[in-house]
Formats: C-alpha cells, sequence, structure tokens
C-alpha cells in the first residue's frame, strides 16, 4: 500500500463522519435520544444525563460508505473480505442499537438483558466465524506471537475459543466505554496497528482500507467526543468497535493478538470481575473504590482528560510491542 492508499480511507471516513455528526446530533437531541446515568457511577457523572446517545452511528456511517467506496474495485473482482469484516461489526452495532433504543424508550439505563444480548452475540460469532471458514480465510492454526509458531487445535475446539474470544472482546470493549472519549480514544492506536499490518504485509490491501476507515471514522467522531462529550456513542458504537476489532484480529488470523493491542479493555474486564468476585466473598468489601478501572482513576481524583491520555498512552504502546510481536507472521 503507497502513502495514497493508507491516507485516503482515514481522511474520507473522517469527512463523512463530520458531517454525519452534524446531521445527526441535532436529530439525536430532537428524538431526545438522550443517555441515561447509573446512580451508582461517580456523582459528578450525573451531569451527563441526557447527552444524545447512539452516536456511534456516525462512524458507522463514515467506515461504511469509505469502504463500499474505496473497496468498489476490490469487491468487482469478487474480493469482499473488508466488507465481511463491516457487516460482522455492524451486526454487533445494530444489536447495541436495539439496547439502546429500549434504554432511550424506557428513559433508563437497562436495555437488552444480559442473557439476550449474550445469546445475540454467540450467534453473530459463530456465523461470522463460519464464513470465515468457507471463504479460506480461518485456520486452526493459532498463531502466538513473539515465538513465530502455532499451535494446532481441533476445528471444534477452534471455532469455541474463537466464539467467546469474540463475544469476550465485544463486551470488554463496551466496558471500556464509560468516560468521554476513552472507548474512542484507545481504539485509534488498535486501528493504526492492523493498518500498519495491511502496510507491511503484502495481500491485506482490503484490510487496510477497513483499518484506515476506521482510524478515520474515530477521529472523526471525536470531534464531538472529546471531554465535554457533546455526544455518546452508546451500546451502538461500542458493540461495533468490539466486533470491528475482533473480526480484523481473525481475518488476519491471529486471534492471540488481541491480548496486547486490547490490554485496556481486558484491565477494565479484569478490574470489574474482580471487583464483583472480591465483593461477593468478602460480603462487601472492595479492591478498587470504583470499577471499571477508568472510574478507579476517576475516584483517586484523576480527571477524565487524565484518565484518557494515560489510557490511550498504554494501548499505543502495547500496539507497538504488538507489532514486533507478529511482524513475522507472514513472509512473502
Amino acid at each position: 500500500m503507497g502513502f495514497m492508499e493508507i491516507a485516503l480511507p482515514v481522511v474520507v471516513s473522517f469527512v463523512i463522519t463530520v458531517i454525519a455528526g452534524k446531521l445527526l446530533i441535532p436529530a439525536l437531541v430532537k428524538l431526545k435520544a438522550g443517555q441515561s446515568i447509573k446512580e451508582i457511577g461517580p456523582t459528578w457523572h450525573m451531569t451527563k444525563q441526557g447527552t444524545p446517545t447512539m452516536g456511534g452511528l456516525m462512524f458507522i456511517i463514515g467506515i461504511g460508505l469509505t469502504i463500499v467506496v474505496l473497496g468498489w474495485k476490490n469487491m468487482m473482482a469478487g474480493s469482499f473480505v473488508h466488507l465481511y469484516v463491516y457487516l460482522f461489526a455492524l451486526v454487533f452495532g445494530v444489536i447495541g442499537y436495539i439496547d439502546d433504543y429500549q434504554k432511550v424508550k424506557h428513559h433508563h439505563n437497562t436495555g437488552l438483558t444480559a442473557l439476550q444480548k449474550f445469546v445475540l452475540q454467540l450467534a453473530a460469532a459463530v456465523a461470522f466465524l463460519c464464513l470465515m471458514r468457507y471463504e479460506g480465510m480461518l485456520s486452526p492454526n493459532l498463531y502466538i506471537p513473539f515465538w513465530n509458531t502455532h499451535l494446532v487445535l481441533p476445528w471444534t475446539v477452534y471455532l469455541i475459543f474463537a466464539a467467546f474470544v469474540i463475544v469476550g472482546t465485544v463486551n470488554a470493549v463496551n466496558i471500556t466505554d464509560g468516560l468521554d472519549g476513552l472507548s474512542s480514544s484507545v481504539t485509534v492506536p488498535v486501528g493504526v496497528f492492523f493498518l500498519v499490518m495491511a502496510v507491511v504485509w503484502p495481500g491485506f490491501q482490503q484490510l487496510g482500507v477497513f483499518s484506515g476507515a476506521l482510524v478515520g471514522g474515530l477521529l472523526g467522531f471525536l470531534v464531538y467526543n472529546h471531554y465535554p462529550a457533546k455526544v455518546f456513542m452508546g451500546d451502538t458504537g461500542s458493540l461495533f468497535l468490539g466486533g470491528a476489532v475482533a473480526a480484523l484480529a481473525f481475518a488476519y488470523d491471529m486471534p492471540l493478538v488481541l491480548i496486547l493491542v486490547g490490554i485496556v479493555y481486558i484491565c477494565e474486564t479484569l478490574s470489574d470481575i474482580i471487583q464483583v468476585g472480591y465483593f461477593k466473598l468478602t460480603h462487601g468489601k472492595r479492591i478498587f473504590k470504583m470499577a471499571p478501572l477508568h472510574h478507579h482513576f476517576e475516584m483517586c481524583g484523576w480527571k477524565e482528560t487524565k484518565v484518557v491520555a494515560v489510557f490511550t498512552a498504554v494501548s499505543t504502546v502495547f500496539c507497538v510491542i504488538a507489532f514486533f510481536a507478529v511482524r513475522y507472521r507472514f513472509t512473502f
């Protein structure tokens, strides 16, 4: 991929997302699609009550239009990998939209039940994996970063593992979406990582187009989502992002790289699990001042902007580490 092939999807997606935001935010305000804030969260977050949600629609639109326009030639040649990744993420975005709609409709911070979301997400993951296997883009040879080797698994074991990795990743990204600009900011370096891999490895141009569009879309969204946020992405956006990150890892056939590029998502999720488990075991004691982890640092006195900056820096460092861990994944 040349410079223009790298920059064009980023720029196009950014511009479309910014324009979409100009149109979408007033529409969401008019529809009274405001975010309901949980009372168990930090008290100062109550000032965010009523901020328009479902703003993830703007980068979903930006990314979608970009990959169709810039990937049209490849699709006419019969290659649809970037479209598969987008559609997979879009399915999760639709699940998130249904959840957001229920919250907005009932003016409460509960939408779909945990079981409903799990079943829908698991079904989407299984369908995607079956499609990727049918297209010959998936193998049961689990790539091990750093060691540049593979662990050969039976197909059944691999598919079960893969389905739960996808569902786990999607929900981990969703948990991370708790501060203005946090989830989008920490995902930008992840998108850049996958874009760089498309440059380094021949044959992944289409995934590079999607990755570039993802980066541009998120940067465009941050125009409105940086502190103080004018709009939230909602589950519509966060589940789409989780689906996009997971799909890229599997499309590149290296799901274990998610441990590195998704380190912030993992830490956020583990903090929540540890907090709940410890609370139940000790009958009311807590390890963190509040979970997930971003709220803990808030309670320690960090401003939202500092939490976002530090978490984004951590994400960037681990994406650089991931590059050196997998750069010899493909040799041509």
